[in-house]
Protein backbone atom coordinates (compact mmCIF):
# COMPACT_ATOMS: atom_id res chain seq x y z
CA UNK A 1 0.00 0.00 0.00
CA UNK A 2 1.41 3.27 -1.21
CA UNK A 3 1.84 6.67 1.45
CA UNK A 4 -1.31 8.32 -0.32
CA UNK A 5 -3.32 5.35 0.12
CA UNK A 6 -2.49 4.32 3.49
CA UNK A 7 -3.23 8.04 4.38
CA UNK A 8 -7.11 7.95 2.67
CA UNK A 9 -9.84 8.28 4.89
CA UNK A 10 -12.00 5.62 5.13
CA UNK A 11 -15.53 6.12 4.84
CA UNK A 12 -17.32 3.43 7.33
CA UNK A 13 -20.69 4.43 5.92
CA UNK A 14 -22.29 5.18 2.56
CA UNK A 15 -25.11 6.71 1.19
CA UNK A 16 -25.99 7.89 -2.20
CA UNK A 17 -29.21 8.99 -3.05
CA UNK A 18 -29.89 9.81 -7.14
CA UNK A 19 -32.90 11.49 -8.47
CA UNK A 20 -33.80 12.01 -12.12
CA UNK A 21 -36.42 14.21 -13.02
CA UNK A 22 -38.42 12.98 -16.47
CA UNK A 23 -40.90 14.60 -18.42
CA UNK A 24 -44.28 12.40 -18.95
CA UNK A 25 -45.85 12.75 -22.18
CA UNK A 26 -49.71 13.35 -22.19
CA UNK A 27 -52.15 9.79 -22.44
CA UNK A 28 -54.83 12.03 -23.76
CA UNK A 29 -55.06 14.69 -25.67
CA UNK A 30 -58.65 16.29 -24.66
CA UNK A 31 -57.36 15.99 -20.58
CA UNK A 32 -55.18 18.58 -18.75
CA UNK A 33 -55.27 15.94 -15.67
CA UNK A 34 -53.09 13.01 -16.47
CA UNK A 35 -52.89 10.45 -14.02
CA UNK A 36 -49.79 8.53 -15.00
CA UNK A 37 -49.98 6.12 -12.45
CA UNK A 38 -53.00 4.58 -13.22
CA UNK A 39 -51.58 2.96 -15.93
CA UNK A 40 -49.33 1.30 -13.79
CA UNK A 41 -52.03 0.15 -10.97
CA UNK A 42 -54.01 -1.11 -14.16
CA UNK A 43 -50.93 -3.47 -16.34
CA UNK A 44 -49.21 -4.50 -12.24
CA UNK A 45 -48.54 -8.19 -14.00
CA UNK A 46 -46.60 -6.68 -16.54
CA UNK A 47 -43.94 -5.11 -14.79
CA UNK A 48 -42.28 -4.95 -11.06
CA UNK A 49 -43.70 -1.56 -9.88
CA UNK A 50 -46.37 -1.38 -7.20
CA UNK A 51 -47.28 1.68 -4.57
CA UNK A 52 -46.02 1.98 -1.35
CA UNK A 53 -48.46 1.94 1.36
CA UNK A 54 -49.08 5.91 3.09
CA UNK A 55 -47.01 4.99 6.59
CA UNK A 56 -48.77 8.13 7.53
CA UNK A 57 -52.81 6.56 7.02
CA UNK A 58 -51.85 2.87 8.41
CA UNK A 59 -51.27 1.03 12.07
CA UNK A 60 -50.77 3.39 14.59
CA UNK A 61 -48.54 0.78 15.99
CA UNK A 62 -45.88 1.07 13.31
CA UNK A 63 -45.87 5.23 13.48
CA UNK A 64 -42.15 5.27 14.40
CA UNK A 65 -40.66 8.60 16.03
CA UNK A 66 -38.63 9.56 12.58
CA UNK A 67 -42.07 9.71 10.72
CA UNK A 68 -43.42 12.10 13.58
CA UNK A 69 -40.07 14.03 13.45
CA UNK A 70 -40.40 14.10 9.67
CA UNK A 71 -43.61 15.82 9.71
CA UNK A 72 -42.89 18.35 12.08
CA UNK A 73 -40.21 19.76 10.17
CA UNK A 74 -42.54 21.63 7.48
CA UNK A 75 -44.72 24.00 7.78
CA UNK A 76 -48.39 23.04 7.43
CA UNK A 77 -49.23 24.02 3.89
CA UNK A 78 -46.00 21.76 2.49
CA UNK A 79 -47.75 19.17 5.16
CA UNK A 80 -50.86 18.92 3.32
CA UNK A 81 -48.74 18.77 -0.23
CA UNK A 82 -46.50 15.70 1.42
CA UNK A 83 -49.16 13.80 3.51
CA UNK A 84 -52.55 15.31 2.56
CA UNK A 85 -54.86 16.25 5.10
CA UNK A 86 -56.04 14.43 7.89
CA UNK A 87 -59.30 13.61 9.46
CA UNK A 88 -61.24 16.55 10.35
CA UNK A 89 -64.85 17.48 11.81
CA UNK A 90 -66.39 19.19 8.50
CA UNK A 91 -63.90 17.35 6.43
CA UNK A 92 -63.32 14.15 4.69
CA UNK A 93 -59.20 13.06 4.75
CA UNK A 94 -57.80 14.39 1.81
CA UNK A 95 -54.64 12.53 0.21
CA UNK A 96 -51.45 13.43 -0.81
CA UNK A 97 -50.45 14.33 -4.25
CA UNK A 98 -47.98 12.14 -4.67
CA UNK A 99 -47.79 8.47 -5.72
CA UNK A 100 -45.16 6.46 -4.82
CA UNK A 101 -44.31 3.29 -6.83
CA UNK A 102 -40.85 1.05 -5.86
CA UNK A 103 -39.66 -1.92 -7.47
CA UNK A 104 -38.13 -4.80 -5.21
CA UNK A 105 -36.61 -7.22 -7.76
CA UNK A 106 -33.31 -5.40 -7.92
CA UNK A 107 -31.52 -5.82 -4.72
CA UNK A 108 -27.34 -4.85 -5.36
CA UNK A 109 -25.74 -3.24 -8.02
CA UNK A 110 -22.04 -4.36 -9.33
CA UNK A 111 -19.48 -1.40 -10.61
CA UNK A 112 -16.68 -2.02 -12.50
CA UNK A 113 -14.28 1.06 -12.87
CA UNK A 114 -12.23 2.06 -16.21
CA UNK A 115 -9.48 2.49 -13.73
CA UNK A 116 -8.18 -1.57 -13.05
CA UNK A 117 -6.42 0.02 -10.05
CA UNK A 118 -10.05 0.31 -8.54
CA UNK A 119 -11.77 -3.20 -7.14
CA UNK A 120 -15.42 -3.84 -8.65
CA UNK A 121 -17.41 -2.57 -5.99
CA UNK A 122 -20.58 -3.99 -5.08
CA UNK A 123 -23.59 -1.80 -3.39
CA UNK A 124 -26.93 -2.74 -1.60
CA UNK A 125 -30.12 -1.11 -2.68
CA UNK A 126 -32.17 0.16 -0.52
CA UNK A 127 -34.82 1.04 -2.68
CA UNK A 128 -35.95 2.36 -6.64
CA UNK A 129 -38.76 4.73 -6.33
CA UNK A 130 -40.82 6.02 -8.83
CA UNK A 131 -42.58 9.49 -7.58
CA UNK A 132 -45.65 11.03 -9.31
CA UNK A 133 -47.29 14.18 -8.97
CA UNK A 134 -50.73 14.87 -9.36
CA UNK A 135 -51.72 17.39 -12.37
CA UNK A 136 -48.01 17.35 -13.25
CA UNK A 137 -46.30 15.57 -16.33
CA UNK A 138 -43.36 14.92 -14.53
CA UNK A 139 -42.13 11.80 -12.93
CA UNK A 140 -38.61 11.40 -10.75
CA UNK A 141 -37.30 8.11 -10.11
CA UNK A 142 -35.06 7.68 -6.65
CA UNK A 143 -32.37 5.22 -6.45
CA UNK A 144 -30.92 4.67 -2.83
CA UNK A 145 -27.48 2.95 -2.74
CA UNK A 146 -25.48 1.97 0.53
CA UNK A 147 -22.20 0.02 1.50
CA UNK A 148 -19.86 0.44 4.20
CA UNK A 149 -15.82 0.28 5.07
CA UNK A 150 -15.04 2.25 1.72
CA UNK A 151 -11.93 4.20 0.42
CA UNK A 152 -12.97 7.78 0.26
CA UNK A 153 -11.04 8.34 -3.25
CA UNK A 154 -13.85 5.04 -4.38
CA UNK A 155 -16.28 7.06 -3.03
CA UNK A 156 -15.57 10.44 -4.49
CA UNK A 157 -15.11 8.52 -8.12
CA UNK A 158 -18.63 6.09 -7.93
CA UNK A 159 -20.07 9.51 -6.80
CA UNK A 160 -18.65 11.22 -10.18
CA UNK A 161 -19.54 8.54 -12.49
CA UNK A 162 -22.38 6.39 -11.58
CA UNK A 163 -25.43 8.62 -12.08
CA UNK A 164 -25.02 9.66 -15.71
CA UNK A 165 -27.81 8.98 -18.26
CA UNK A 166 -25.70 8.65 -21.45
CA UNK A 167 -22.09 8.80 -21.93
CA UNK A 168 -20.95 12.38 -23.71
CA UNK A 169 -17.77 11.31 -25.10
CA UNK A 170 -15.39 8.66 -25.48
CA UNK A 171 -12.43 7.64 -24.13
CA UNK A 172 -9.59 6.27 -26.58
CA UNK A 173 -10.37 2.51 -25.29
CA UNK A 174 -13.98 2.82 -26.21
CA UNK A 175 -15.50 3.26 -23.00
CA UNK A 176 -17.62 6.18 -21.89
CA UNK A 177 -16.35 9.22 -21.29
CA UNK A 178 -16.78 9.83 -17.55
CA UNK A 179 -18.86 7.00 -16.75
CA UNK A 180 -18.49 3.73 -14.92
CA UNK A 181 -16.57 0.55 -17.43
CA UNK A 182 -19.96 -1.64 -16.81
CA UNK A 183 -22.77 -1.39 -14.36
CA UNK A 184 -25.14 -3.71 -13.13
CA UNK A 185 -28.29 -4.41 -11.65
CA UNK A 186 -27.87 -7.63 -9.63
CA UNK A 187 -31.01 -10.06 -8.24
CA UNK A 188 -31.21 -11.18 -4.89
CA UNK A 189 -30.09 -14.33 -5.70
CA UNK A 190 -26.78 -12.46 -7.72
CA UNK A 191 -27.83 -13.03 -11.16
CA UNK A 192 -27.46 -9.60 -13.73
CA UNK A 193 -30.74 -8.55 -14.60
CA UNK A 194 -29.29 -5.34 -16.39
CA UNK A 195 -25.81 -4.25 -17.74
CA UNK A 196 -24.88 -1.19 -19.14
CA UNK A 197 -23.62 -0.57 -22.89
CA UNK A 198 -21.65 3.11 -22.50
CA UNK A 199 -19.05 1.71 -24.93
CA UNK A 200 -21.34 0.95 -27.45
CA UNK A 201 -20.83 3.95 -28.97
CA UNK A 202 -22.95 3.43 -32.71
CA UNK A 203 -26.55 2.99 -30.72
CA UNK A 204 -25.57 6.43 -28.87
CA UNK A 205 -24.78 7.79 -32.57
CA UNK A 206 -27.55 6.43 -34.60
CA UNK A 207 -30.36 7.49 -32.17
CA UNK A 208 -29.45 10.99 -32.08
CA UNK A 209 -29.37 11.42 -35.66
CA UNK A 210 -32.75 9.65 -35.99
CA UNK A 211 -34.38 11.42 -33.21
CA UNK A 212 -32.48 14.10 -32.45
CA UNK A 213 -32.66 13.33 -28.51
CA UNK A 214 -29.98 11.38 -26.71
CA UNK A 215 -30.64 7.82 -25.34
CA UNK A 216 -29.95 6.30 -21.65
CA UNK A 217 -27.45 3.51 -21.54
CA UNK A 218 -29.53 -0.16 -21.30
CA UNK A 219 -29.29 -0.54 -17.46
CA UNK A 220 -31.38 3.11 -17.16
CA UNK A 221 -34.01 1.84 -19.36
CA UNK A 222 -34.24 -1.17 -17.46
CA UNK A 223 -35.18 0.11 -14.28
CA UNK A 224 -37.42 2.47 -16.16
CA UNK A 225 -39.97 0.13 -17.70
CA UNK A 226 -42.52 0.02 -18.94
CA UNK A 227 -41.80 3.82 -18.88
CA UNK A 228 -40.16 4.40 -22.58
CA UNK A 229 -38.35 6.96 -24.03
CA UNK A 230 -40.62 9.27 -25.81
CA UNK A 231 -38.29 9.81 -28.88
CA UNK A 232 -37.67 6.51 -30.16
CA UNK A 233 -39.13 3.44 -31.32
CA UNK A 234 -40.08 1.54 -28.00
CA UNK A 235 -44.19 0.72 -27.78
CA UNK A 236 -44.88 1.64 -25.01
CA UNK A 237 -48.39 3.88 -23.00
CA UNK A 238 -46.22 5.79 -20.39
CA UNK A 239 -43.56 7.57 -22.36
CA UNK A 240 -41.23 10.14 -21.31
CA UNK A 241 -38.88 12.51 -22.16
CA UNK A 242 -35.13 14.30 -21.01
CA UNK A 243 -35.34 17.19 -19.09
CA UNK A 244 -31.99 18.10 -17.84
CA UNK A 245 -28.29 17.11 -18.31
CA UNK A 246 -27.26 13.88 -18.69
CA UNK A 247 -25.61 14.08 -15.24
CA UNK A 248 -28.43 13.40 -12.45
CA UNK A 249 -28.69 15.28 -9.26
CA UNK A 250 -27.13 13.08 -6.02
CA UNK A 251 -27.05 13.39 -2.39
CA UNK A 252 -24.49 11.56 -0.20
CA UNK A 253 -23.68 10.91 3.63
CA UNK A 254 -20.34 9.78 4.41
CA UNK A 255 -19.57 8.68 7.83
CA UNK A 256 -15.90 8.80 8.11
CA UNK A 257 -13.99 6.71 10.28
CA UNK A 258 -12.58 8.88 12.53
CA UNK A 259 -12.27 12.20 12.72
CA UNK A 260 -13.72 13.83 9.39
CA UNK A 261 -11.76 16.99 10.14
CA UNK A 262 -8.76 15.24 8.38
CA UNK A 263 -9.96 15.92 4.98
CA UNK A 264 -8.58 18.72 3.37
CA UNK A 265 -10.46 21.74 2.19
CA UNK A 266 -10.09 20.32 -1.96
CA UNK A 267 -11.28 17.12 -0.38
CA UNK A 268 -14.76 18.84 0.72
CA UNK A 269 -14.74 20.92 -2.97
CA UNK A 270 -14.71 17.22 -4.66
CA UNK A 271 -17.37 16.32 -2.82
CA UNK A 272 -19.50 19.40 -2.62
CA UNK A 273 -19.05 19.78 -6.87
CA UNK A 274 -18.56 16.20 -7.46
CA UNK A 275 -15.42 15.57 -8.95
CA UNK A 276 -13.09 12.97 -9.33
CA UNK A 277 -10.74 11.91 -6.44
CA UNK A 278 -7.13 13.68 -6.59
CA UNK A 279 -4.20 14.77 -3.90
CA UNK A 280 -5.25 16.35 -1.15
CA UNK A 281 -2.86 19.39 -2.05
CA UNK A 282 -4.39 20.00 -5.50
CA UNK A 283 -7.54 22.10 -5.25
CA UNK A 284 -10.36 20.74 -8.15
CA UNK A 285 -11.13 24.88 -8.94
CA UNK A 286 -9.36 27.95 -8.80
CA UNK A 287 -10.75 31.15 -8.92
CA UNK A 288 -13.85 32.61 -7.30
CA UNK A 289 -15.19 29.05 -6.45
CA UNK A 290 -12.17 28.29 -4.31
CA UNK A 291 -11.64 31.92 -2.84
CA UNK A 292 -15.69 32.01 -1.68
CA UNK A 293 -16.09 27.84 -0.87
CA UNK A 294 -17.04 28.14 2.97
CA UNK A 295 -19.18 31.07 2.31
CA UNK A 296 -21.36 30.01 -0.62
CA UNK A 297 -21.05 25.83 -0.16
CA UNK A 298 -20.51 24.78 3.28
CA UNK A 299 -23.81 24.98 6.17
CA UNK A 300 -21.12 24.83 8.95
CA UNK A 301 -23.85 25.83 12.02
CA UNK A 302 -22.70 22.50 13.67
CA UNK A 303 -19.09 21.85 12.39
CA UNK A 304 -16.57 22.57 15.18
CA UNK A 305 -13.03 23.27 14.38
CA UNK A 306 -11.52 22.99 17.89
CA UNK A 307 -9.34 20.43 18.66
CA UNK A 308 -11.05 19.41 21.86
CA UNK A 309 -14.71 19.37 20.82
CA UNK A 310 -16.76 16.99 18.63
CA UNK A 311 -16.57 17.40 14.75
CA UNK A 312 -20.37 17.71 14.29
CA UNK A 313 -21.84 17.05 11.15
CA UNK A 314 -20.96 19.42 8.17
CA UNK A 315 -23.34 20.20 5.27
CA UNK A 316 -21.91 20.99 1.57
CA UNK A 317 -24.59 21.93 -0.95
CA UNK A 318 -23.75 22.88 -4.85
CA UNK A 319 -27.67 22.62 -6.03
CA UNK A 320 -27.08 19.48 -8.04
CA UNK A 321 -25.64 18.01 -4.91
CA UNK A 322 -26.00 17.54 -1.38
CA UNK A 323 -23.50 16.00 1.46
CA UNK A 324 -23.71 15.49 4.78
CA UNK A 325 -20.08 14.63 6.34
CA UNK A 326 -19.38 13.27 9.84
CA UNK A 327 -17.76 11.38 12.00
CA UNK A 328 -18.69 7.45 12.24
CA UNK A 329 -17.80 7.52 15.89
CA UNK A 330 -20.68 9.85 16.82
CA UNK A 331 -23.82 8.31 17.96
CA UNK A 332 -25.56 11.49 16.88
CA UNK A 333 -24.41 11.59 13.19
CA UNK A 334 -24.77 8.13 12.80
CA UNK A 335 -26.74 5.12 14.45
CA UNK A 336 -28.34 2.63 12.17
CA UNK A 337 -31.81 3.23 12.41
CA UNK A 338 -31.34 6.38 14.03
CA UNK A 339 -29.34 9.54 14.24
CA UNK A 340 -28.84 11.89 11.31
CA UNK A 341 -28.73 8.99 8.87
CA UNK A 342 -32.76 8.79 9.00
CA UNK A 343 -33.01 12.39 8.77
CA UNK A 344 -30.52 12.49 5.76
CA UNK A 345 -33.07 9.49 4.43
CA UNK A 346 -36.68 11.34 4.93
CA UNK A 347 -36.24 15.03 5.75
CA UNK A 348 -33.12 16.10 4.07
CA UNK A 349 -34.31 13.74 0.62
CA UNK A 350 -37.46 15.94 0.98
CA UNK A 351 -35.70 19.09 1.24
CA UNK A 352 -33.44 18.22 -1.93
CA UNK A 353 -36.57 16.96 -3.63
CA UNK A 354 -38.90 19.57 -3.79
CA UNK A 355 -36.43 21.79 -5.54
CA UNK A 356 -35.94 19.65 -8.18
CA UNK A 357 -39.77 18.89 -8.83
CA UNK A 358 -40.35 23.00 -8.93
CA UNK A 359 -37.29 23.18 -11.20
CA UNK A 360 -38.52 19.89 -13.68
CA UNK A 361 -42.12 21.55 -13.51
CA UNK A 362 -41.19 24.74 -15.24
CA UNK A 363 -38.83 22.72 -17.47
CA UNK A 364 -42.05 21.01 -18.40
CA UNK A 365 -43.91 24.00 -18.79
CA UNK A 366 -41.51 25.97 -20.95
CA UNK A 367 -41.07 23.01 -23.24
CA UNK A 368 -44.33 22.81 -23.95
CA UNK A 369 -44.59 26.77 -24.44
CA UNK A 370 -41.93 26.10 -26.93
CA UNK A 371 -43.23 22.75 -28.38
CA UNK A 372 -46.86 24.84 -29.13
CA UNK A 373 -45.64 27.64 -30.62
CA UNK A 374 -43.43 25.39 -33.01
CA UNK A 375 -46.99 23.96 -34.16
CA UNK A 376 -48.66 27.28 -34.68
CA UNK A 377 -49.27 27.97 -37.98
CA UNK A 378 -51.19 31.94 -38.63
CA UNK A 379 -52.53 30.78 -42.04
CA UNK A 380 -54.39 27.58 -40.65
CA UNK A 381 -57.55 28.97 -38.22
CA UNK A 382 -57.91 25.88 -36.90
CA UNK A 383 -54.11 25.71 -35.82
CA UNK A 384 -54.78 29.56 -34.42
CA UNK A 385 -57.81 28.07 -32.36
CA UNK A 386 -55.71 25.23 -31.46
CA UNK A 387 -52.84 27.39 -29.90
CA UNK A 388 -54.87 29.89 -28.14
CA UNK A 389 -56.52 26.63 -26.35
CA UNK A 390 -53.23 24.81 -25.34
CA UNK A 391 -51.56 28.55 -24.09
CA UNK A 392 -54.86 28.89 -21.91
CA UNK A 393 -54.51 25.05 -20.50
CA UNK A 394 -51.00 25.64 -19.85
CA UNK A 395 -51.58 28.95 -17.83
CA UNK A 396 -54.35 26.99 -15.82
CA UNK A 397 -51.84 24.43 -14.97
CA UNK A 398 -49.17 27.20 -13.96
CA UNK A 399 -51.81 28.60 -11.82
CA UNK A 400 -52.62 25.24 -9.79
CA UNK A 401 -48.48 24.52 -9.71
CA UNK A 402 -48.21 27.55 -8.06
CA UNK A 403 -50.95 27.14 -5.61
CA UNK A 404 -50.04 23.27 -4.99
CA UNK A 405 -46.26 22.86 -5.34
CA UNK A 406 -44.58 26.45 -5.23
CA UNK A 407 -43.13 26.80 -1.86
CA UNK A 408 -40.77 29.60 -1.43
CA UNK A 409 -40.60 28.90 2.19
CA UNK A 410 -40.95 24.47 3.47
CA UNK A 411 -39.95 25.38 7.32
CA UNK A 412 -39.27 27.87 10.31
CA UNK A 413 -36.71 25.61 11.46
CA UNK A 414 -33.57 27.40 11.08
CA UNK A 415 -31.39 24.93 9.61
CA UNK A 416 -34.13 23.63 6.98
CA UNK A 417 -34.95 26.70 6.06
CA UNK A 418 -31.58 27.58 5.00
CA UNK A 419 -30.42 24.35 3.64
CA UNK A 420 -34.28 24.53 1.34
CA UNK A 421 -33.10 28.49 0.32
CA UNK A 422 -29.50 27.35 -0.81
CA UNK A 423 -30.63 24.90 -2.98
CA UNK A 424 -33.13 27.27 -4.24
CA UNK A 425 -30.36 29.58 -4.56
CA UNK A 426 -28.22 27.46 -6.80
CA UNK A 427 -30.92 26.11 -9.09
CA UNK A 428 -32.29 28.96 -9.92
CA UNK A 429 -35.94 28.09 -9.53
CA UNK A 430 -37.24 31.59 -8.24
CA UNK A 431 -35.89 33.51 -11.80
CA UNK A 432 -36.69 30.43 -13.71
CA UNK A 433 -40.44 30.65 -12.17
CA UNK A 434 -40.43 34.49 -12.95
CA UNK A 435 -39.31 33.77 -16.90
CA UNK A 436 -42.03 30.58 -17.30
CA UNK A 437 -44.40 32.99 -15.53
CA UNK A 438 -44.02 36.17 -17.91
CA UNK A 439 -43.71 34.09 -20.95
CA UNK A 440 -47.13 32.69 -20.04
CA UNK A 441 -48.32 36.27 -19.15
CA UNK A 442 -46.80 37.50 -22.75
CA UNK A 443 -48.43 34.94 -24.80
CA UNK A 444 -51.76 35.09 -22.66
CA UNK A 445 -51.89 39.22 -22.99
CA UNK A 446 -50.88 38.33 -27.14
CA UNK A 447 -54.43 36.25 -26.84
CA UNK A 448 -56.17 38.64 -25.12
CA UNK A 449 -55.35 41.93 -27.42
CA UNK A 450 -55.47 39.42 -30.60
CA UNK A 451 -59.40 38.51 -29.00
CA UNK A 452 -60.15 41.87 -28.85
CA UNK A 453 -58.86 43.12 -32.23
CA UNK A 454 -60.94 40.69 -33.56
CA UNK A 455 -63.88 41.93 -31.85
CA UNK A 456 -62.92 45.40 -32.37
CA UNK A 457 -62.66 43.92 -36.21
CA UNK A 458 -66.30 42.61 -35.98
CA UNK A 459 -67.83 45.68 -34.94
CA UNK A 460 -66.70 47.89 -37.48
CA UNK A 461 -67.87 45.72 -40.16
CA UNK A 462 -71.48 45.29 -38.32
CA UNK A 463 -71.16 48.96 -37.71
CA UNK A 464 -70.82 49.52 -41.41
CA UNK A 465 -73.11 46.96 -42.84
CA UNK A 466 -75.61 48.93 -40.63
CA UNK A 467 -74.80 52.51 -42.19
CA UNK A 468 -75.22 51.43 -45.00
CA UNK A 469 -78.60 49.35 -44.21
CA UNK A 470 -79.77 52.40 -42.56
CA UNK A 471 -80.51 53.82 -46.00
CA UNK A 472 -82.45 51.07 -47.45
CA UNK A 473 -84.50 50.83 -44.03
CA UNK A 474 -85.08 54.64 -44.49
CA UNK A 475 -86.36 54.54 -48.16
CA UNK A 476 -88.56 51.68 -47.11
CA UNK A 477 -89.79 53.16 -44.51
CA UNK A 478 -90.51 56.25 -45.35
CA UNK A 479 -92.59 54.83 -48.51
CA UNK A 480 -94.38 52.25 -46.18
CA UNK A 481 -94.51 48.27 -46.64
CA UNK A 482 -97.25 48.38 -49.55
CA UNK A 483 -94.89 50.23 -51.94
CA UNK A 484 -95.95 47.29 -54.51
CA UNK A 485 -98.72 45.34 -54.30
CA UNK A 486 -98.77 41.75 -54.48
CA UNK A 487 -102.91 41.03 -53.67
CA UNK A 488 -103.31 39.66 -56.76
CA UNK A 489 -100.16 37.50 -56.91
CA UNK A 490 -100.93 33.58 -56.07
CA UNK A 491 -99.44 31.83 -53.79
CA UNK A 492 -96.29 30.69 -55.48
CA UNK A 493 -95.85 34.00 -57.01
CA UNK A 494 -95.89 35.72 -53.46
CA UNK A 495 -93.07 32.55 -52.34
CA UNK A 496 -91.36 33.78 -55.67
CA UNK A 497 -90.78 37.20 -54.46
CA UNK A 498 -89.90 36.39 -51.12
CA UNK A 499 -87.04 34.28 -52.21
CA UNK A 500 -85.87 36.95 -54.77
CA UNK A 501 -85.90 39.74 -52.23
CA UNK A 502 -84.45 37.17 -49.77
CA UNK A 503 -81.50 36.51 -52.17
CA UNK A 504 -81.09 40.17 -52.95
CA UNK A 505 -81.07 41.39 -50.07
CA UNK A 506 -78.56 38.62 -48.27
CA UNK A 507 -76.04 38.91 -51.63
CA UNK A 508 -76.23 42.92 -50.98
CA UNK A 509 -75.27 41.79 -46.73
CA UNK A 510 -72.64 39.84 -47.64
CA UNK A 511 -70.94 41.79 -50.42
CA UNK A 512 -71.21 45.08 -47.97
CA UNK A 513 -69.64 42.95 -45.10
CA UNK A 514 -66.62 41.69 -48.02
CA UNK A 515 -66.02 45.12 -48.87
CA UNK A 516 -66.81 46.46 -45.06
CA UNK A 517 -62.80 47.39 -44.34
CA UNK A 518 -62.41 49.64 -47.60
CA UNK A 519 -66.14 50.81 -46.50
CA UNK A 520 -65.31 51.78 -42.71
CA UNK A 521 -61.90 53.51 -44.30
CA UNK A 522 -64.19 55.74 -46.29
CA UNK A 523 -66.26 56.37 -43.67
CA UNK A 524 -63.73 57.93 -41.80
CA UNK A 525 -62.29 60.03 -44.70
CA UNK A 526 -65.89 61.20 -45.03
CA UNK A 527 -66.12 62.17 -41.66
CA UNK A 528 -62.84 64.11 -41.69
CA UNK A 529 -63.92 67.73 -42.08
CA UNK A 530 -60.75 68.45 -42.99
CA UNK A 531 -60.16 65.96 -46.26
CA UNK A 532 -61.39 67.78 -49.71
CA UNK A 533 -64.34 66.57 -51.35
CA UNK A 534 -62.32 65.17 -54.21
CA UNK A 535 -60.38 63.06 -52.24
CA UNK A 536 -63.56 61.37 -50.56
CA UNK A 537 -64.55 60.79 -54.28
CA UNK A 538 -61.58 58.80 -54.89
CA UNK A 539 -62.41 57.10 -51.49
CA UNK A 540 -65.49 55.75 -52.43
CA UNK A 541 -64.41 54.33 -55.70
CA UNK A 542 -61.73 52.50 -54.50
CA UNK A 543 -64.46 50.27 -52.70
CA UNK A 544 -64.82 48.88 -55.88
CA UNK A 545 -61.73 48.41 -57.24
Amino acid sequence: MTDAAARCPRVSHFREILLWPLQLMPLRADSQIQNHWQVLEQSQAQHPWREVDDEFTGDPAGFQERHYGEFVTFLPHVRRFLYGDGKGRVSKPAESPIRVFRRNDVKRVRCTFADPQRPVLVLEVAHVDLYFFYDLDVTVLTIELYGSDLDLQVVQDLMFRFGRAYPVYWEADGSGGHCLQRVEWLAADGSVLAASDYEDRGRFLRHVCEYRAPTEAAHWDFILRPLVQHHSDAGGVLRYRQLEYHRMPVMGYLAIDGDPRQLSRNDFMRLTFVTPPGPPERAPYCGAEADGFEARHCYDRFWHTAPDATPGGRYLCCGEAFMMVGSAQSPYFYTPGASLLEQFRHQYFLLFLIPHLHKAALFMMADRLGYWLKQLDIHDPESVKRFKREIRRIKEIFLRFTHRYWFRQLSDQYQARELYRMQREFLGTEALYTEVRERIEDMNIYLDSDSLRRQANTVVRLTVVTAFGLIGTTVTGFFGMNLLGFDGLSPAGKALYFLGVLAATTWVTFYTVMKSKRLSDFLDLLSDEREPFWRKIAALLKVWR
